[in-house]
């Protein structure tokens, strides 16, 4: 007997955790899962952030708490996954949305950037995955992992736009995906990933000042780089029953540019 499609995409009594949840495309996720019914705890650096988001959407009828961590550190990611457990109870939802960026040519590339980016961009998602597996998703057998990607981890950088560690971390994040999602399909276990292409964020701010707005929708299908209500449906679908079947997919919301570069 099949399932309403409401029942299918609500998630009332579950929890999820969302890093780098203080603004941006983690902030868009939360409001999404939380709209659906599901308790948010929200994480990333500063607890000045953190307090003006979770207050937007505890606005909007949102079960919303935060936590202050840096998920470079391992032992503030453990920290945020025990603060989880003590609030929540139990960590149904995982989002690894926590990122950095750092522009520079190949040869001159800073090694110390190149270790930020890949620390927070790969090393985090894959012990904050590990952490949250072992603490409830696992013991429970049933649990979501969405993991922010990028197109840049579906293709090369360009004369244009340079991010040589950016996008190897990227490409980094959609093998953990399906690596991931095939070792842990038999604890219930489903952990798929987002690809957004170009979305107003403070990550994006400085290549959307040079090169254009106007420029960047021009190289899509749909002629338009991501807003406010894009990434909601597809983290949706991969958060709830509606998406119980689906595992290790790599979903780009990205107005079509990697449908025609090759991507």
């Amino acid at each position: 007997m099949s399932t309403p499609i409401q029942k299918l995409f609500d998630l009332s009594g579950k929890s999820a955790l969302v890093t780098g949840g203080s603004r941006g495309l983690g902030l868009q996720i939360a409001e999404s899962l939380g709209e659906a019914g599901a308790r948010i705890l929200l994480c990333s650096r500063k607890a000045a952030d953190l307090e003006e988001a979770a207050a937007k959407l505890q606005d909007k009828g949102i079960d919303t708490r935060w936590v202050a961590a840096d998920a470079s550190d391992p032992a503030q990611i453990q920290k945020v996954v025990d603060e989880a457990m003590q609030r929540l109870g139990q960590v149904d939802i995982l989002v690894n949305n926590a990122g950095a960026t750092w522009g520079a040519p190949a040869e001159d590339y800073p090694l110390e950037a190149w270790d930020k980016v890949m620390n927070l961009n790969v090393r985090s998602i894959f012990l904050m995955s590990q952490a949250v597996g072992k603490a409830s998703m696992i013991p429970r057998r049933w649990g979501r992992i969405i993991n922010i990607a990028s197109i840049a981890g579906l293709s090369g950088s360009s004369p244009e736009i340079k991010f040589i560690a950016y996008g190897t971390s990227k490409g980094a994040v959609v093998n953990f995906t399906r690596s991931l999602a095939g070792e842990w399909g038999g604890y219930g276990i489903t952990v798929n990933a987002l690809a957004p292409g170009f979305f107003p964020s403070k990550m994006t701010k400085g290549v959307l000042e040079r090169v254009g707005v106007d420029n960047m929708a021009s190289k899509a299908p749909l002629q338009r780089i991501g807003d406010d209500d894009d990434l909601k449906g597809a983290a949706l679908l991969f958060a709830s029953a509606a998406g119980k079947h689906i595992t290790g997919q790599i979903l780009a919301v990205d107005g079509g540019v990697s449908a025609i570069h090759g991507a």
